[in-house]
């Protein structure tokens, strides 16, 4: 996904020449060879060659892919593949934890930088899903696929992005959430593609002059702008007009709350 900011550089590793060689890096997730990955790392590559840590070079195959959050899964298959990384619990990263990113910045193979955590639930205007962890871990050019660890060695984030004015690295980095990360890959793995649910809203913000009118004690919750003709929300009875402050028992304190929650259903 692209940015509508022109200094998030998303696109580690590619090419200018689309007929040229592209890199990043990736997450073994078990022996039989499944790998995550950014959407953008694998996106219309004709061939994909993964490199092990030993050197081998194994032939990658494409899984699926889900470019509105920018993951992607291949396989590899081969004798003595490494056993994986388990993945972590992101909810619990909290802004100052340490982490640690690994990957190939420039090709040069595994490099480990580290870092803290510098906030949550960052939104930098990818899509409609934005999640992102930022860290100061140093993140380059073909680090793009690769983990965020946490101190206990789990996996709790795929680097995705840098903020960065001129293309390097400025201490502005931002990784897909592993709460996020690992049910799309275990529905690519399983399906190949990604299935989302559907409500059937238009919503917006409360903003506090909203609430103020609706005499609410906070600007918590999801305005609903309109309702589609035959949806699930018109059959539940939502009407425009309406707050939408829980669903199920997830409390939705900002639109996006909505968005991410209907989404994994």
């Amino acid at each position: 996904p692209q940015s509508n900011d022109p200094w998030f550089r998303f696109f580690f590793g590619e090419s200018e020449s689309r007929a040229q060689a592209g890199l990043g890096s990736g997450v073994i997730l078990s022996p039989d060879g499944y790998i995550v990955t950014n959407n953008h790392v694998v996106d219309d590559a004709k061939k994909m060659t993964v490199v092990l840590d030993d050197g081998r070079e194994l032939i990658g195959t494409l899984v699926g892919t889900d470019p509105k959050t920018d993951l992607a899964v291949l396989k590899v298959s081969g004798n003595n593949i490494p056993r994986g990384l388990p993945w972590g619990a992101s909810v619990n990263a909290r802004p100052g934890d340490s982490v640690f990113a690994v990957g190939s910045p420039f090709g040069l193979g595994n490099t480990v930088t580290a870092g803290i955590v510098s906030a949550r639930g960052r939104n930098i205007n990818s899509g409609q899903y934005d999640d992102f962890i930022q860290v100061d871990a140093p993140i380059n050019q073909g680090n793009s696929g690769g983990p965020l660890f946490d101190q206990t060695g789990s996996v709790i984030g795929v680097n995705s992005a840098i903020y960065s004015p001129t293309g390097g690295n400025v201490g502005i980095g931002f990784s897909i959430p592993s709460d996020m990360a690992k049910g799309i890959v275990a529905q690519l793995i399983a399906h190949g593609s990604v299935e989302r649910g559907w409500l059937g809203v238009g919503i917006g913000p409360v903003t506090q002059d909203i609430a103020s009118s609706l005499n609410l004690a906070s600007t918590k919750g999801a305005m609903v702008q309109s309702v589609t003709d035959g949806s699930p929300a018109a059959k539940a009875g939502v009407k425009e007009g309406d707050v939408i402050l829980h669903f199920g028992e997830r409390e939705i304190a900002h639109v996006q709350d909505l968005t991410r929650a209907v989404a994994d259903t």
